[in-house]
């Protein structure tokens, strides 16, 4: 894209041999007191300026950015490249080969749909942990992951062989995210003569990791995604910037995880949604690199757009050690150093508001049992634990003392004032033991959070190597798990000789890839299950990962804890959360001696001498040298060619969506919304977790009964994520999760609602289609934050096949609020301090909402009139921007797309 360069900012930048076009951020007057992050983007608008989209105007307003004021100048973003995971590319690229056919069938030219924007997908979300703690774990759940996805991964390659600037990483190389900061983050990018910041949207909300080498970034639904890859920008409004100023060193015992624990639970409380934050100060230059990128892995639990680093030269350090060349790294510090962009300890940029934080007082946490943000302390886990219990048994059987009341013939153990109920378990081996609330049964070091990260990952194997030593072992009801996020994680424990001391203690190799905690976590063992689920057990999960929330993990476990990887293993040694993991030892050795967590816990020089020892450039280099190739399973697909997709109308993983079914070139205008009933009412941090199908699909679901019809066998119903493709599963799955809580059922938890056509119970599903039958249009009501979690987006699709046009919260998660517009629902908002409680709803009003058909007239109305019974209000209409005006006006942004690209 030519800009129009009206601030003459266009020059050239010599590095070694090579000259490259680059746009000076010095041309704009106020550009030496933007953050960081804001000065990304003015390169961004600047390099883009085409007077209509992006005019000098807009520059201006960004130079001239004020610090304090609410957003209100909308800009479009136009990001260097798109990154995908396979559960939420997989629609991508099923919308793309159907949009296709649908530019065929209008008249235009089909195999001009292609990227414009560098795409890059990581198969990493389809790995579940079936098999775990023995030698072959590792290639039997491979085994087992391409024959469940077989159709999904043939689909992939066709796409990677159809479409230019679109490439795949194989099933079994590496998580996402640590695979775009090991290998595909370029921080700044040399393409078409040009050199520019690297800048990335992604369809997962961890994408803002790459934010810890100075990346910016953010996960986006898949439909802003593919509307990115189309050459759409994004839109946004020029936000307020969080100065997060760090000093001081992390002491020792502390861990990346405690920090970003302690992070997470700071920048909570004080409300960062829709902001950046970005981190600044001398404490910068003492966080490594992969402590930065664990950090801004975790902005989606602060609830920030972004939570980006400076570029230094522990940026260009890192770089050279994952196998960067020297010219990109001689580009990378000369262009950050030209343009304001290498960090200066002692600048003090203009910044919204401030934080800082002393790292000399971090100390090691936990969070849980269901949200990110409630760190615990170590010190306080067991009494955390103690404390949230009562919410997670069965009152009917808690005694006045705390206790669960039983027959005289089941009397419990002793329990010290908390509910128990020991159970009794039979191993395959004949082993007796019992299970009782708190039992740790999933102990997971796993996601890309802290897999990346040699610190912890070379930590929690010398914790194992040294409670091997001691004579220590897991408990035999936990399962125990080793999912790393990259190949070289697994080189550089067999180079420092750290694997079979794992492999003791359980921590086998499972595979590559996001398992516990994105739900992959496989079952657990038949007996534990059985118990758990016949004496309703409240039982626990520890991981090393960023999402615990409620139904996530694993059907049978209630509670889920995050914890760095040492105390993982420290866990599945103790087995219970009911164990003060300071304080109490976690066994004997084999001398009958105590042993406690600070015999064991290795020291900060320990790990830092075997990192020195184990860990080299030369594995990364190997580990990536030919990353796209894929294994001899991935090569020996047989894949299907052409321009346009040949859709098997028997697959029950990938199928032709209807989103361009009977689509004009000229729109439809939007109308009122008239007598629609309440699908669903909803409390408060309903995550998209709760909306979007995810997990394993129970045989007497809509969708198994779906998958039963069409002659699939329960082994092989596979994960709601592996079937993305094929939007009647994932119809029936939405709003499906078994910890949803929907009033209209009150005291029924999972996807369950009142058809208030019958007056009976059904499933939100079987409701939806009577009501889509009937004609009668559809609302969701819900709480606060609503939508918060990862950028799913069939939590938007799901919920617009399903029949809803409307959906009317106290607030919104910013991308969900976003996707809801792309798929054409309407969000708006209570009236400020009013809830439905408040305004008396039950759900069972009939919701007329008008004042809608202002958008026709290109007016984007502040409030429209909601009519609800007797109730009357004023909502307010959470389209933020013109370009999601626009997007609703057509329909959704796909439909947009499609006819811009069309008259083009």
């Amino acid at each position: 894209m030519a800009s129009l360069d009206t601030f003459g900012a266009k020059s050239q930048l010599s590095v070694g041999d090579a000259s490259y076009e680059i746009f000076e951020i010095s041309k704009v007057e106020g550009h030496e007191r933007l953050p960081f992050s804001l000065k990304i983007l003015l390169e961004n608008l600047l390099r883009t300026e085409d007077g209509a989209n992006i005019t000098a105007d807009h520059i201006r307003a960004l130079g001239g950015w004020e610090p304090t004021a609410e957003p209100s100048v909308e800009i479009q973003f136009t990001p260097a490249r798109v990154l995908m995971q396979d559960f939420t590319g997989v629609p991508c690229v099923v919308d793309l080969a159907t949009m296709r056919e649908a530019v065929r069938e209008l008249g235009g030219d089909a195999s001009k749909v292609n990227p414009l924007a560098p795409a890059e997908l990581v198969i990493d979300h389809s790995v579940i942990a079936d098999i775990f703690g023995r030698p072959d774990a590792f290639e039997r759940n491979v085994e087992i992951e391409y024959g469940r996805n077989q159709e999904r991964y043939q689909f992939l390659r066709w796409g990677q062989t159809a479409f230019n600037e679109f490439k795949v990483v194989p099933p079994g190389t590496g998580i996402v995210h640590q695979v775009n900061i090991e290998h595909l983050a370029r921080v700044i990018m040399s393409r078409n003569g040009q050199a520019y910041p690297d800048t990335v949207v992604g369809t997962d909300s961890h994408t803002t990791m790459v934010n810890g080498l100075g990346v910016l970034g953010w996960g986006v639904g898949g439909i802003e995604a593919e509307a990115a890859m189309l050459g759409q920008p994004v839109s946004m409004l020029i936000p307020k910037v969080i100065g997060f100023k760090l000093h001081g060193e992390l002491p020792s015992g502390a861990t990346a995880t405690d920090l970003v624990l302690t992070i997470t639970e700071i920048l909570r409380k004080h409300g960062v949604v829709g902001k950046f934050v970005e981190f600044y100060g001398t404490g910068v230059t003492a966080v490594p690199l992969a402590n930065r990128a664990t950090i801004g892995n975790m902005s989606p639990e602060f609830g920030s757009t972004c939570a980006i680093f400076p570029i230094d030269g522990e940026t260009i350090t890192y770089m050279r050690l994952t196998g960067r060349t020297e010219q990109q790294l001689a580009l990378v510090e000369a262009y950050a150093r030209k343009q304001g962009l290498w960090h200066d300890p002692s600048a003090e940029p203009s910044y919204s508001e401030r934080l800082e934080l002393d790292l000399s007082t971090v100390v090691p946490s936990i969070a849980g049992p269901k949200r990110p943000q409630d760190r615990v302390s170590l010190t306080e886990a067991k009494t955390a634990f103690r404390a949230a219990l009562p919410d997670y048994v069965d009152d009917d059987n808690i005694d006045e003392a705390g206790k669960e009341s039983f027959p005289a013939s089941d009397p419990p153990a002793a329990t010290s004032g908390r509910a128990s109920n020991p159970t009794a378990v039979t191993a395959p081996d004949g082993t007796v033991y019992q299970l009782d609330h708190g039992a740790v049964v999933i102990a997971s070091i796993t996601s890309c959070t802290n897999t990346s990260n040699p610190q912890v990952m070379i930590g929690a194997a010398m914790l194992a190597k040294k409670a091997v030593e001691k004579g220590l072992r897991a408990k035999p009801w936990v399962k125990t798990t080793l999912a790393p996020g990259s190949k070289v994680v697994m080189d550089y424990y067999a180079r420092a000789g750290l694997t079979p001391y794992l492999e003791k203690l359980g921590f086998h190799l499972v595979g590559y890839g996001c398992t516990t905690c994105i739900g992959n976590s496989g079952p657990l063992p038949d007996e534990v299950s059985a118990a758990v689920n016949h004496s309703d057990l409240a039982v626990v999960s520890v991981l090393s990962g960023n999402r615990n929330f409620e139904g996530r993990i694993q059907p049978d476990v209630k509670m889920n804890y995050l914890a760095s990887p040492p105390l993982v293993v420290a866990y599945a040694i103790a087995g219970s959360m009911d164990v003060d993991l300071v304080r109490d030892p976690l066994g004997v050795d084999e001398a009958g001696q105590p042993v406690y967590l600070a015999d064991i816990w290795p020291s900060p020089l320990e790990v830092q001498e075997t990192i020195n020892m184990a860990v080299n450039s030369q594995m990364f280099a190997d580990g990536y040298v030919d990353v796209f190739a894929g294994d001899d399973r991935w090569r020996n697909l047989s894949t299907p060619t052409g321009d346009t997709f040949a859709w098997d109308g028997a697959s029950t993983y990938v199928r032709k969506p209807p989103y361009f079914d009977g689509m004009s070139m000229q729109t439809t205008p939007v109308s009122d919304i008239s007598e629609a009933r309440v699908l669903a009412k909803l409390g408060d941090s309903v995550t998209t977790d709760h909306i979007s199908p995810a997990g394993s699909i129970k045989p007497d679901s809509p969708a198994g009964r779906y998958l039963t019809e069409h002659g699939v066998e329960r082994k092989d119903f596979n994960s709601y994520g592996s079937r993305r493709g094929n939007h009647e599963v994932m119809i029936r799955g939405t709003f499906a999760n078994i910890r949803l809580r929907n009033q209209l059922v009150p005291g029924v938890e999972g996807g369950f609602t009142v058809n208030h056509l019958t007056g009976g119970q059904e499933s939100i599903y079987d409701a939806s289609q009577a009501y889509q039958a009937a004609g009668v249009p559809l609302v969701i009501l819900s709480g606060k934050e609503y939508g918060s979690g990862s950028s799913r987006d069939w939590a938007a699709k799901g919920t617009a096949l399903l029949g809803v046009k409307a959906v009317i919260a106290e607030s919104y998660e910013r991308i969900h609020r976003s996707n809801l517009i792309g798929m054409g629902v309407l969000p708006l908002q209570f009236p400020p301090g009013h809830t439905a409680d408040s305004l008396g709803l039950t759900g069972s009003e009939s919701f007329t909402i008008t004042g809608v058909t202002a958008l026709n007239d290109g007016v984007t109305p502040k409030t429209v009139k909601v009519k609800a019974g007797d109730v009357e209000f004023d909502a307010l209409v959470r389209i933020d921007t013109p370009g999601e005006a626009d997007y609703y006006r057509h329909g959704g942004i796909l439909q947009y797309v499609l006819r811009k690209m069309i008259e083009g």
